[in-house]
Parts: C-alpha cells; sequence; structure tokens
C-alpha cells in the first residue's frame, strides 16, 4: 500500500484497528506514535497523516494536505466486457496507469453470462479501482461507465463528451488495420486540429479515445459504428492478446506518445 486513501467524510475520524489500512499500518509498515504514513482523500489532496495516538480500537491521526495528488491522465479507453477473472486485473492496471474514464461495453461477441457478473453493482469494481490507484499512490480514482452495446456507448459519449469529436480515437483491431497504433499516435501528436485539454499539472496533453474490443473481437457492424464515429483502425502487433493484455499494452504505447511515460 503506497499511499492510504481515505473517503473526504473519513479523513479526521479515528480508522479503526479492525480496518485493513490499519492493519497495514501497523503490522506492514510498523508505525507508531509519533510517525506519519502516506495519506490522501479520494478524489482530492494527497499529503502526511501524522499519528497522534494508537491504542486497542483505532488510530488517531492528523492529515495534512501537501498537493493535489497525481493527476489522472488525458486517455479514455473503452473495452468490450472480458471475462470476470480478466476484468478485475483490467480495473487494477487502469487505475494504475492513471486512465482517466473506463466505458465498459457489451459486444455483439460478448458471452452474455458476463454481463451478469456483479462485479459492478457490489462495489467491487470501485474497490479493485481504489487498489489500482493505491498502487500508483494516487488519489484519483477513473470514472467507470458501463453501457450495454457499442451503439449506446457511442451515442452517450456524442451526448456527454462535449470534446469526442475533436479527440483522437483509435481502435485495436487485427482485421485490416491501417496503421500500428505506434504510428497512429506519432501522426496525431503534432495534429493541432485535435482537441487539447490541461491536465491538474498544466500540461497541455491531447484528448485519445482507444477501443478494445472483447475476447473474440469486433464484429463487422461494430468497426462500421467505430469507423462512422471516426476511430481508427490501428494494430499491437500480429499477436491476439487477452483483452486486458491488449488495453495494457495499447494504454502504455498511447501515454508514452502523450508523455505521461
Amino acid at each position: 500500500m503506497n499511499i492510504a486513501l481515505f473517503a473526504p467524510e473519513e479523513i479526521n475520524l479515528p480508522l479503526s484497528n479492525k480496518d485493513s489500512r490499519a492493519k497495514h499500518i501497523l503490522e506492514i509498515l510498523h508505525k507508531k506514535e509519533g510517525d506519519s504514513f502516506e495519506a490522501g482523500i479520494i478524489g482530492g489532496n494527497a499529503g502526511k497523516a501524522h499519528i497522534s495516538k494508537i491504542d486497542d480500537v483505532a488510530i488517531y491521526f492528523d492529515f495534512i494536505p501537501e498537493n493535489d495528488g497525481i493527476p489522472l491522465n488525458s486517455l479514455k479507453m473503452i473495452v468490450g466486457f472480458p471475462r470476470p477473472i480478466q476484468l478485475k486485473r483490467l480495473f487494477r492496471d487502469m487505475a494504475g496507469l492513471g486512465i482517466c474514464e473506463i466505458h465498459l461495453t457489451g459486444t455483439e461477441l460478448t458471452e452474455k453470462s458476463y454481463l451478469q457478473s456483479n462485479i459492478v453493482e457490489k462495489g467491487t469494481a470501485e474497490n479493485l479501482l481504489i487498489e489500482g490507484s493505491v498502487q500508483a499512490k494516487s488519489t484519483h480514482i477513473p470514472k467507470l461507465f458501463l453501457h450495454t452495446d457499442v451503439s449506446q456507448c457511442l451515442h452517450f459519449l456524442h451526448i456527454h463528451d462535449e470534446f469526442f469529436e475533436n479527440c483522437a480515437k483509435a481502435t485495436l483491431d487485427n482485421v485490416a488495420p491501417k496503421h500500428s497504433l505506434g504510428q497512429f499516435m506519432n501522426h496525431i501528436i503534432n495534429d493541432e486540429h485535435l482537441h487539447c485539454v490541461k491536465d491538474v499539472s498544466k500540461n497541455t496533453k491531447k484528448c485519445v479515445y482507444a477501443a478494445i474490443g472483447s475476447e473474440r473481437g469486433w464484429t463487422n457492424n461494430e468497426r462500421n459504428l467505430l469507423k462512422n464515429a471516426g476511430f481508427i483502425s490501428c494494430s499491437i502487433g500480429n499477436r491476439i492478446l487477452r483483452t486486458e493484455s491488449a488495453a495494457t499494452v495499447a494504454a502504455a504505447i498511447i501515454l508514452e506518445k502523450l508523455g505521461f511515460i
């Protein structure tokens, strides 16, 4: 645990010794009264928590904010719903990389039983995103959106993202890709017609969408929907990767080209 994250309403309350964060602080970090540990508010400041008292019930501490926390990156991912065990890894990795939005969507080739997973409804997804952010020592958590299919997802983005039309958009596809993802990024990073956004650190970065299909890829119908929405078909090699592996590799390539890595 590289940072202990707290909800805003928790930050000034004692931390129960039964809480997993307290166990880590006491049993792994071996913190004592007078020590400090890295802490932050989910979606807010990062800083230090100074321990004033430890008893049999709780850890008592004072939080001192130091900065706004590591900002999320300007990459947004559309991901075809994978099998639940892959989804768990994907949430952690996407949060660790600082993806700002994850749009999880059903696809025409998605195994329908995957959509019945309660990983999102029971709060597991949020916990996994928090785990990934904790690993990255970040206070900011990616936003998660759920869509029934690709058409509904794209319709949502057209309505709710005012910059969607002018963002760079790539979809991974091994069927007749126009470019490698690296070539695509080399082309767009100097394109002044693409919308630029500013992150918290005041670095100007281009907004990029990347779409990753589910295990069996996109159908021709979905390819047409993505193409009509401005997505360019790209490849990351001739090997067929698992959804979460493809998402991680694609994110790393894009973030490196944008200067985040």
